[in-house]
């Protein structure tokens, strides 16, 4: 009499279970280390970028929503979180690599080329939202310009489209500090700064346009330290004109402060809808 195959074949779900469930701790597992903490009530780990040491953090949603997406902070970690909280509410993950005093040169995009590819191995959607308030409009337009098929939405909040406006002055706040942190970043003069390639130039923008990037701005229309005019206004038409998709909250009577929108409701509904 041949032997009863049925209690093989009723393990092998179960083994499937068991290796499936393996992967998935080796997977978490697999980040680098560092300290773990709370973050509002949400897991968040802390670490330095292999190969690289920047600062960067993890947040974990309660329940990580379908294909794992996830929201990338540019700038300001922990600053008026109420859209990253919503988020994560909603199932992203919420993600930070320090690249400040890089003005979104060509270092600070190379470091988030390195970031990217560490979220991704590690499971996270290959298209992030890109968020990026004040100064960190300069790497979340360089870094989508530079990888627009890794892009799922950018988000500019009263962000630096031009460096020239600020630091360096032109009609926003002049920082001298940050004006020569800035142009040491990009290996310029600051007579050749005022005719480098900007975040806003039709040139970096065609890569977004062609791969159809949604672009959400929100802009203080009284913003003296980033004058919307000559940064995400500017940055909205041109986009427009390549046929790009953007949307634009302006705030009436509000300046540089503060960020976001009071609630976010629509900006978050907004974002969920264009990634899907």
């Amino acid at each position: 009499m041949l032997p009863e195959v049925r209690p093989v074949v009723q393990i092998m779900p179960l083994l499937a279970a068991v290796l499936f469930f393996s992967l998935s701790l080796l997977s978490a597992a697999a980040w680098p280390e560092g300290k773990t903490s709370k973050w509002n009530g949400y897991q968040r780990l802390d670490f330095a970028l292999p190969d690289d040491g920047a600062r960067c953090i993890i947040v974990r949603p309660k329940q990580a929503g379908a294909g794992n997406p996830w929201i990338w902070r540019a700038r300001f970690w922990g600053h008026q979180p109420a859209l990253d909280l919503q988020l994560l509410e909603k199932g992203f993950h919420l993600a930070y690599c320090e690249v400040g005093g890089l003005f979104g040169a060509r270092a600070a995009v190379k470091r988030w080329d390195m970031f990217h590819a560490l979220a991704v191995r590690e499971g996270l959607s290959p298209r992030p939202v890109l968020e990026g308030m004040s100064r960190g409009g300069l790497i979340i337009f360089n870094w989508a310009s530079a990888n627009p098929e890794k892009v799922g939405a950018v988000y500019g909040d009263n962000p630096v489209c031009d460096f020239n406006s600020w630091p360096g002055g032109k009609n926003g706040k002049f920082s001298k500090r940050d004006w020569q942190r800035c142009l040491k970043a990009y290996a310029v003069t600051a007579k050749a700064a005022s005719q480098h390639l900007q975040p806003l130039s039709k040139e970096t923008l065609k890569p977004l346009a062609k791969n159809r990037v949604p672009v959400a701005l929100v802009l203080g229309l009284e913003d003296q330290v980033v004058p919307a005019e000559e940064n995400g206004a500017l940055l909205a038409r041109n986009y427009e004109a390549l046929g790009g998709t953007v949307k634009v909250w302006r705030k009436p009577g509000k300046g540089h402060h503060p960020h976001g929108l009071h609630p976010p409701d629509e900006l978050t509904a907004w974002l969920i809808n264009v990634v899907k």
